[in-house]
């Protein structure tokens, strides 16, 4: 960890900042340990400074939207993390049917907001727990949909706090992954193309109907990262774990989903070890039945011993 006190710091930044900050409360796992440093800008101009600030005090630099897809080790993580979930804010293009979301907006906030203004091609969005960033970093997907299909472009920031223009094809995306997860640069805000012109009752309620399918059939009552692991061909990730017997297997408070196999769940006072422990495991068990190595979705921050 980088112990650098408020009184050391080169500049006392404008941007809001706290020091010494648990993570469990800003992730969907509710586990964690503490931030060095945790920065909420509202606007990309903060997020610039916040880079700027990190950059002057030596200490790397982590960015956190929604907290969902991600597992935070137990023991923190070190220097600035970035928090985008206050920076807001959506744009309809009533003339070409683009909507511009900054990269905290929830998700689910563009599904609805989409489907009541008759807007198709966020319907599959709505269960989502992420953020446009996270969308966009991660191309998140559900029923067949994804994040690809309809972005535009996205504004983005460097590790130097420049701004930079991002498109489809330099974002390089494929099955739950963009070529952000290899690149010291950050989304700011998407724009993504969508079909206006349907009927609002209609596009609602098909919205409604694609978040009761996730709820009847994913553990949303529990906190957990949404899916663990990537689907490999031909089978699904959450098949081969039911068909190796392990629903409902336990390492300490982590559960492998009765409701669903490939969702792990915090049954309450679990660990970020307990997490990942089982994540091990149910990789070690599926490959010895099935010869099949999973691969995980969700994200390790900080240092982990196991």
């Amino acid at each position: 960890m980088f112990f650098l006190d408020a009184t050391d710091v080169v500049r006392q930044p404008e941007f809001s900042l706290k020091q010494s900050v648990s993570l469990a409360s800003f992730t969907s796992y509710r586990v964690g340990g503490v931030a060095d440093w945790l920065a909420l800008p509202k606007t990309p101009g903060e997020i610039a400074e916040s880079l700027s600030w990190a950059q002057e005090n030596e200490l790397p630099v982590t960015f956190l939207g929604a907290g969902s897809n991600l597992l935070v080790s137990d023991r923190g993580v070190p220097g600035l993390v970035i928090c985008t979930r206050h920076l807001r804010g959506l744009t309809f293009d009533d003339d070409s049917g683009a909507l511009t979301a900054a990269a905290g907006e929830p998700l689910p906030n563009l599904a609805w907001k989409a489907a009541r203004r008759g807007w198709r091609g966020l319907e599959w969005a709505v269960g989502i727990p992420g953020t446009v960033g996270g969308a966009v970093f991660m191309n998140a997907g559900a029923h067949g949909a994804c994040t690809a299909d309809s972005l535009v472009v996205a504004q983005g920031v460097t590790q130097a706090g420049e701004a930079i223009q991002l498109t489809p094809e330099n974002l390089d995306f494929a099955y739950r992954t963009s070529s952000l997860q290899s690149r010291m640069c950050w989304v700011t805000q998407a724009k993504f193309q969508l079909s206006p012109g349907h009927d609002p009752a209609q596009v609602v309620a098909e919205t409604h109907a694609a978040l009761e399918k996730r709820r009847s059939t994913q553990p949303y009552h529990l906190p957990s990262c949404g899916s663990v692991f990537r689907n490999p061909l031909p089978h699904t990730a959450g098949w081969l774990i039911e068909q190796t017997g392990l629903k409902a297997f336990q390492i300490g408070q982590a559960q492998v989903s009765p409701m669903h196999a490939n969702f792990i769940v915090n049954i309450g006072g679990a660990t970020a070890d307990n997490v990942l422990s089982l994540i091990r495991a149910v990789q070690d068990q599926v490959e010895e039945k099935w010869d099949v190595r999973l691969h995980p979705e969700v994200r390790l921050l900080g240092s982990f011993d196991i």
